[in-house]
């Protein structure tokens, strides 16, 4: 049995936005059983954080939390618990919760997880949280659950960022949004006129590079988002796009045509000094980082066709990855290193699909047709893509590596694209 006591600290807030809408298209049939029951002696507050932690929990796609009309005893101590009513609705977890006052504006959140099957308690957790906080706490106790019972990290408490396009008089409001995991709480980075593209987290979360129009052609920048400040990188003439941090956080890798072909470059965040790291006729673009640092992956046409390749950093020598397909383009690491997530056409049919890095295979694991710009969830359990749906509009899917779960994400009066899932932010 565990027992925890933390306190949060959350990222600074813009302006707030409109909220995503989030569908459960498909869930595990071998998802786990759990009640999740209201938090007792704070009635406003403890409906919400139970709700929080039981949606967040369906949301992986692992997990079935009961009903609130199955909820049938509400058990405030464990002693109180009766396991063979829970067994009896399939149960296989159990949360209790209790909210306590213990100041102005400040409370005490109480959470315990019973295992039904084996009728003990396996965890209990203490959390100091400030008014305004409960979604948060909610997302932290789920992760803790979500660890306790997989035990795989949590993802619950972490962000996306992503790009919306509205439909205003007199043209397009384009927008980077960050969000919490759920779609909920969504925040507005920058609003432009101009398109906005490509968003990529830093490795410690604290910073967003994207593509920016509003100076005419492309530019990247990277937002502070402790300060709100950003800074200009890269705007040279032609094309600046593809902006990817390195593990490590002092580099960027980019797509630059300033030499007047496409290719990849590194810039050292600090002084921005570019080395080339791509010398083609074809076009090289969109390259992102393996998790050691050693390599990038970018997709080139220099074989005939848009596919995957692989360059060492230490003598730039480069590898092709896919071969299969007409179009195989926007690949990612996972954060082990074990699979790219990428886009792969056939005949205008464009699919997220999953290279194994091991065997050196790969697999489909969306539906199509316009499906692009994959991302991992730091976990690594689930991938987020852009796509459209029957209407017409862009939404945003993840799914499970093997693709037995997804989930829709839609904005109610707008297009919703370029997804970046961010890392776990401590």
């Amino acid at each position: 049995m565990k027992k925890i006591f933390i306190f949060l600290g959350f990222i600074v807030s813009f302006s707030t936005q409109a909220e995503v809408e989030i569908t459960i298209v498909k869930n595990s049939k071998n998802a786990i059983s759990i009640a999740v029951l209201p938090f007792a002696n704070n009635a406003l507050e403890s409906t919400k954080i139970s709700k929080v932690i039981a949606d967040d929990l369906s949301l992986s796609g692992q997990f079935s939390p009961l009903e609130k009309q199955q909820l049938i005893e509400q058990p405030k101590a464990a002693n109180e618990i009766k396991y063979s009513t829970w067994r009896l609705l399939s149960a296989q977890y159990l949360t209790i919760g209790s909210i306590k006052t213990v100041g102005e504006g400040r409370y005490e959140v109480s959470l315990k997880l019973f295992s039904v099957t084996d009728q003990k308690q396996m965890m209990s957790l203490v959390l100091p949280v400030r008014e305004g906080e409960f979604r948060s706490a909610g997302h932290y106790l789920a992760d803790k659950i979500y660890e306790e019972i997989t035990g795989i990290q949590g993802i619950f408490s972490t962000k996306i960022a992503y790009v919306t396009a509205t439909q205003i008089t007199g043209g397009v409001e384009y927008q980077l949004l960050v969000a919490d995991a759920d779609g909920k709480n969504s925040q507005a980075l920058v609003t432009s006129q101009q398109p906005l593209l490509s968003p990529k987290w830093s490795p410690r979360g604290d910073k967003i590079a994207y593509v920016s129009f509003e100076r005419g052609n492309s530019a990247i920048y990277i937002q502070n988002l402790a300060t709100g400040k950003r800074e200009l990188m890269s705007h040279f003439k032609g094309i600046n796009s593809g902006p990817s941090f390195s593990p490590d956080g002092t580099k960027l890798a980019l797509t630059l045509s300033k030499s007047g072909n496409t290719e990849i470059y590194l810039m050292d965040i600090m002084t921005k000094q570019l080395t080339q790291v791509t010398k083609n006729w074809a076009i090289d673009t969109g390259a992102n980082w393996a998790p050691d640092g050693k390599s990038l992956i970018f997709t080139s046409d220099r074989g005939g066709k848009p596919n995957l390749y692989q360059v060492l950093l230490s003598d730039l020598t480069t590898k092709r990855l896919t071969f299969e397909g007409d179009y195989n383009a926007g690949g990612s690491y996972s954060s082990d290193g074990k699979y790219i997530c990428y886009v792969q056409g056939n005949k205008n049919n464009y699919k997220i699909a999953l290279r194994h890095n091991k065997s050196e295979t790969s697999q489909l694991i969306s539906n199509g047709p316009l499906d692009e710009t994959p991302t991992f969830a730091p976990n690594d359990n689930m991938v987020l893509y852009a796509t459209k749906n029957k209407k017409g509009q862009g939404i945003l899917i993840s799914t499970s590596l093997d693709g037995t779960t997804k989930n829709q994400l839609i904005i109610s009066n707008g297009h919703i694209r370029e997804p970046s899932w961010s890392p776990v932010i401590n």
